[in-house]
């Protein structure tokens, strides 16, 4: 079986800065991939990347056995931000149905068909029964659900999620959560999350993706998450410590010990 993603020895160079160098991962169809690393590790840019919207300097990337934008029909992607919609008078619904014929111009339009897809994503997120309140009086919760909505038409074999967590409380998240692993489960999609906080996901996650300082290592969370192998892939001093059932990871500079962000 074709790997849903395959990364091998990917480079980015971005205003002749390396941002990426020597990046590599094997990602299995149905599996459940959490992505984490500082600010500035190439998150983001590994993400358009995939989508091809970045060129590679070095390296490959294929999705789904082809080369990345020809199979994004396939990937469904819920951008970090929606600033763009915070003060648009469509409803919810409307919002999830104009994500399906973004190249066009004007107002939504659809037929009886994506009526029919833009009601059962609604409903595989649990927001049909606000989909005809304006967007931008949803809550921060609400509007995600509506952001993952939209990834969801077209029933996409890879789920991509930028920062989902953002401005969430714990109950949101929690939910959110919840809802992506049910969909993942049952449809056998595989799923990209990219988070700054590790421990909301630990129970979902098959593997974990961790990048810093240019490079990254997949692998299981207690094969990844530990003071020797962030140490190297920071090329500092890394402590990550264990607490009631909670990873934290923190660097060591002279006496001075803080808590690393991977926002």
């Amino acid at each position: 079986m074709v790997n849903s993603l395959s990364i091998v020895e990917v480079g980015v160079c971005l205003g002749g800065t390396q941002i990426l160098s020597t990046v590599t991962a094997e990602v299995k169809v149905g599996e459940f991939i959490g992505i984490f690393g500082p600010n500035g590790a190439g998150k983001s840019t590994l993400i358009k990347c995939i989508l091809g919207l970045l060129p590679l300097a070095s390296g490959r990337i294929s999705v789904f056995g082809s080369s990345p934008g020809r199979e994004n029909r396939r990937i469904g992607y819920m951008p970090q931000s929606q600033s763009s919609l915070e003060n648009t008078a469509l409803s919810a619904f409307s919002v999830v149905a104009a994500i399906a014929n973004g190249n066009r111009w004007g107002l939504p339009w659809y037929d009886k068909a994506l009526k029919n897809e833009v009601i059962k994503s609604l409903h595989l997120v649990g927001a049909a029964h606000y989909a005809n309140r304006p967007f931008s009086v949803l809550s921060n919760g609400e509007k995600q659900c509506i952001a993952l909505a939209q990834a969801l038409l077209r029933e996409p074999k890879l789920l991509i999620l930028d920062e989902p967590l953002a401005n969430l409380d714990p109950h949101n998240q929690i939910r959110l959560i919840r809802c992506i692993q049910k969909i993942r489960k049952s449809a056998g999609t595989t799923v990209l999350f990219i988070s700054h906080d590790v421990n909301p996901l630990l129970d979902v996650m098959d593997q974990v993706l961790y990048m810093a300082g240019g490079t990254a290592i997949l692998g299981p969370v207690n094969k990844v998450f530990t003071s020797e192998v962030l140490s190297t892939l920071y090329r500092t001093k890394i402590h990550v410590i264990h607490a009631k059932g909670r990873i934290f990871v923190v660097s060591a500079e002279g006496n001075v010990t803080e808590t690393i962000r991977h926002a």
